[in-house]
């Protein structure tokens, strides 16, 4: 099993506690900063940082597949981690402060596990290429989000 980083940063015009506690909030934020290729999510347990259970379905390269992670906080308000138990996945957002707080270096980093050899050479560069433009939309929703709240 071969693991590989897809990440994708973007500066926001907003400070930092204001921009985690929309990705923390699972209730209300989270959902306002998805993709369509994320849909159909669903709080099964919390619904704000920690101990967060989710599930969701994901439509890339036109197949959709129902995920379910468990949400930790390493260090609560700036890093926050997805984990699907089920393929190995973890996806984390990290909100470090920029302008002296005023603004945010927002960063979503997924390490994806897959296979090696030719066909996860394959696999890698097709995820590669999918999902860093679905993380930059999804930045750009959260700026949008983040201003919205000011």
């Amino acid at each position: 099993m071969a693991e590989y980083r897809i990440e994708e940063s973007a500066a926001i015009a907003a400070p930092p506690a204001r921009v985690y506690g929309i990705v923390a909030d699972y209730h209300a934020g989270h959902p306002r900063i998805l993709p369509r290729q994320f849909h159909d999510l669903v709080v099964e347990k919390g619904g704000v940082g920690e101990g967060t259970v989710i599930r969701f379905q994901v439509t890339v390269l036109g197949r959709t597949a129902t995920l379910r992670g468990h949400v930790t906080e390493p260090e609560p308000g700036r890093v926050l981690v997805e984990s699907y138990p089920e393929n190995g996945n973890v996806t984390t957002f990290i909100a470090d402060p920029l302008e002296g707080g005023r603004a945010t270096r927002m960063t979503i980093s997924t390490v994806m596990r897959g296979r090696g050899g030719i066909l996860g050479a394959v696999e890698r560069w097709l995820f590669t290429r999918t999902l860093r433009p679905i993380y930059v939309e999804e930045l750009g929703l959260l700026a949008n989000v983040a201003a919205e709240a000011e």
